[in-house]
Parts: C-alpha cells; structure tokens; sequence
C-alpha cells in the first residue's frame, strides 16, 4: 500500500452551512421501517416485539414512533400481523396521537415519575396477558443494546429493568421463547443499518450542525479562553446531544468531571472538543500552541510518531472504503496502516450512527459482514501512544451506490449541492482521492489542526503540484 507523503500546509478552513433546515422523515419512510421490521420478525418467527423506552436508551423507540419518552418510560409493541400498542406513563398520554405509526394507548401509571398519581394502575402482567402472550410462540425484546459477548448466549441477556422481563415471564405462555431481539434493528441484518435518501437527509443536518460547531469552537481557541466558553458553541439550535459535550483543557478529570469548567486554557495545554447530534459527531485533540517548537519536550516527534501516521490512516480509510466490501477488509486496511501494536486503538475503526452516536459496526476483526450502500458511518480511530497526547478527526459520512446517489441528487438538491462541496474540499484543498461511494455528510471530514493556535495550518496529503486553493509553508 502506498504511503501519503503527509504535510502540515496553509489551508482554507472548509466551507460550513448556517442555515440548513431539519428534514422531517416521510410517511413513506415510516412505513417502509415497518414493513421491513414485520418482515424481519416473521423470518425470525418472532410473534411480538416489545421494544423499551427511556431518555437514555429511546432510539429503536423512536424509530417507530417518531418521539422519546423523555423523563419516563415506555413501550412499543409491535405484533407481526402490524398491530402495535404503545404502554405510556402519565406524561406521554399525549404523545400517542403524535405518533409516526398509528397505535393502541394503554396507560401504565408507573411509568410515571415517583409520587405522581397512580390512578387505573393495573400489573403489567395483566396488561401483558391482555395483548395475548400466553398464545405466543416467540416474543423478541428490544432495549438498546445488542450484545456482542462470546462467553455467554447473547439473546439471553436482556438491557431492560427487571420489572418488566419479570412481568413477561408471568404472561407468557410455559413454551413461549424470550429472547433479545436487539439484531433485528442493528445486527448483520438489521432494518436501521441502512438509511434511504430521506434518512440521510434527515440525518445530514446534525452531522452539518456538529462540525459547524466544531469549526466555531475551533477557531476561537485562545490563551485565556474559558472550557465553558468554547463548549457553548459545541451546541448549537437548541438540539440535543448524543454525548457527553467536551471541552477539556489540560489534565482531564480531575474530581471525576465529564463537562466543561471555568478553567482557562493555557499555552501548550493539550485540549479535547466533542460534540455530537442525531447523526453525527465531531471529535478532535491536539495542543494549544502555534509551531512545532512549543510542543513538550517529551513530545517533540509527536508529528511523526502520532499525528501524521493517524492522518495517514483517514486518509486511506476514505480512499479505499466502498460498498462491497467485507468489515474485515477495512479492519485490516487500519491495521496495515496504523499498526494496533504500536498504536493501540481498541475500539473498531469505524462504526455506524443515526439517533444515536453509536448504533453498532460492521468492522471488526474477522468480519463478513458487507458493507451495504446507506450506512452511515462515524470515521472513529483512537490511537493511544504511550507518553503522547491524543489525536482526533472523527466525522461522519454514509456510503452510497449509483443509484442512492442518484435518488438524494434528485430529492434532496441543496443537500446533493453540500455534498458536492465538502467532496471538492477533500480532493482538491486535502488532495484525498476520495472513494467514488463516499458521501461527506460532516463538513469538517478529514480536517486535522494538530496545533490549535495555527488556525490556518492542516494536514493535507502532498501532491507534485499543489492546488490553487493551497499555499506551501
């Protein structure tokens, strides 16, 4: 494989869009995510589907019913006939003639917040025998997470309070099989693995809202500059976060803290920023200084030894990767690339997101699984060199074929327009020869400033004759 010449040039920053509105899924799409859910539960001989709820955990929730239930809990049950029921506490009554598919309301008090009233409360068992599970063969619970353990049967262990999976053990019938039915959303077949034109469009603005954010944040790093004042602008239009904000400056967390402080930043600080909305991500790391020079003693090759071969391995990730391909494929491209050996990222090298930051990965040593055409995937390689700071491009892009490509171009024009823009930006300004499936959806995919105080400095790859776009150092 042939190695990019890395260099620290004088860039323009990449283009950001302020005023991109949300796309609303469609009824069309709602009902497509039904039908492929029915079709999954019947290849799967799955009768019912219960599907849990709560603030943190909502995303297979709302991908059915279009909404959370916020501070309570809930659930959504799904038969494979097309029926479905949704169980709400007191607070999300409401929210049932909102929802994107018609369902029975059935009101479970304790869902509620503690000491609210508990009036027409009845066990959840009783609700439970009530929808017929007695009669059923196969029910499939569904909390957030699959689990991928190979010490212990994985459909067997469930990511719900026990309340409830005790409340279904009483209703269901002796011979009734229960099992986590997790992978029927985000396994090797899962329905949200994929995403149609207006999913990615749906997608597309929070991944445009976290790297315009990102580069707002970026460029109003300075000496003196407060963590809190740069995680302001990490949030942007009032939207909810997928993670934790960050903004930490210097030795990070101290007394166990995960947000932004008053602490100022200093010269020479190493400094993190994450941010994250429905959709997409943007991570970086790197030092609060201007030139190589300021690094610490200690780090004085952290150009070559960290930063650039990590560039090398984006670099090549976006070059190579394409629909067809097996996850294993691009493990090892990472691994080929960036040696786990020496730079001990652990994590895949690559997952997909949606509603939430991490839905689940296809790349992962070993795998078969093949990269299909409408997944969304968060650029996600963390090395971690001993004695060195870390480095962070994480962005979001989704793979699309020819004819994905052709459908978003025709629905979605301003959105195909962005799209087009942020793929120039990666192959004539960074000079990556960019995989002809790769759609940017993040507008800072690739951009790398490893020293904060040079705002006009980024890794780009070196070509013979530079863009006009890009000046030498």
């Amino acid at each position: 494989m042939e190695k990019k010449n890395i260099i620290l040039d004088v860039l323009t920053e990449p283009k950001t869009f302020a005023d991109v509105s949300p796309v609303f899924l469609t009824d069309e799409t709602i009902e497509m995510r039904k039908k492929r859910m029915i079709q999954r539960m019947r290849e799967e001989a799955i009768d019912t589907l219960i599907i849990y709820a709560d603030r943190e955990h909502g995303s297979n929730f709302e991908y059915f019913t279009g909404f959370i239930p916020r501070f309570e809990e809930g659930l959504f049950v799904m038969e494979n006939s097309g029926k479905s029921t949704l169980i709400l506490g007191n607070e999300n009554l409401k929210l049932c003639k909102h929802a994107r598919i018609q369902s029975e309301l059935v009101h479970y008090p304790p869902f509620s917040l503690p000491n609210q009233p508990m009036d027409h409360e009845q066990p959840l068992e009783q609700l439970f025998t009530s929808l017929g599970f007695v009669e059923k063969k196969k029910i499939g619970v569904v909390g957030w997470k699959m689990f991928t353990t190979r010490k212990k049967e994985a459909t067997k262990l469930f990511d719900v309070p026990h309340f409830i999976i005790e409340a279904i053990e009483k209703a269901k019938g002796e011979t009734t099989e229960l099992l986590n039915a997790s992978s029927l959303l985000i396994g090797e077949k899962g329905i949200r693995r994929t995403n149609n034109a207006n999913e990615i469009a749906h997608y597309e603005f929070g991944a445009n809202l976290a790297s315009s954010c990102m580069l707002q944040a970026l460029n109003k790093i300075e000496v003196g500059v407060k963590e809190s004042e740069i995680g302001a602008l990490l949030n942007g239009k009032g939207q909810p976060n997928t993670v934790v904000t960050i903004a930490a400056t210097g030795q990070r967390f101290e007394y166990a803290n995960l947000y932004p402080t008053d602490k100022t930043i200093k010269l020479g600080d190493a400094l993190s920023l994450t941010t994250g909305f429905k959709g997409g991500l943007s991570s970086r790391t790197g030092f609060v200084i201007e030139h190589e020079k300021q690094l610490p003693s200690e780090q004085a090759d952290y150009l070559e030894k960290v930063a650039k071969p990590y560039f090398q391995a984006i670099v090549h990730w976006l070059e190579t990767i394409k629909v067809g391909m097996r996850g294993e494929e691009v493990y090892q491209l990472v691994e080929t690339v960036l040696p786990k050996k020496q730079f001990h990222w652990h994590l895949n090298p690559g997952h997909l997101t949606g509603d939430e930051e991490w839905l689940a990965s296809p790349i992962y040593q070993e795998s078969q699984e093949i990269l299909e055409s409408g997944m969304i995937f968060q650029l996600d390689i963390i090395p971690s060199v001993p004695g060195y700071t870390g480095v962070s491009a994480e962005e979001c892009v989704v793979l699309a074929d020819e004819a994905l490509q052709g459908k978003i171009k025709e629905k979605y024009p301003e959105l195909w327009q962005r799209i087009m823009i942020r793929q120039t930006y990666l192959k004539e300004v960074l000079n990556i020869d960019l995989s002809t499936d790769i759609l940017p959806l993040s507008n800072t995919v690739a951009y790398l400033r490893p020293f904060y105080l040079a705002k006009n400095q980024a890794f780009r790859v070196q070509r013979i004759k530079s863009t006009s776009l890009c000046t030498s150092e």
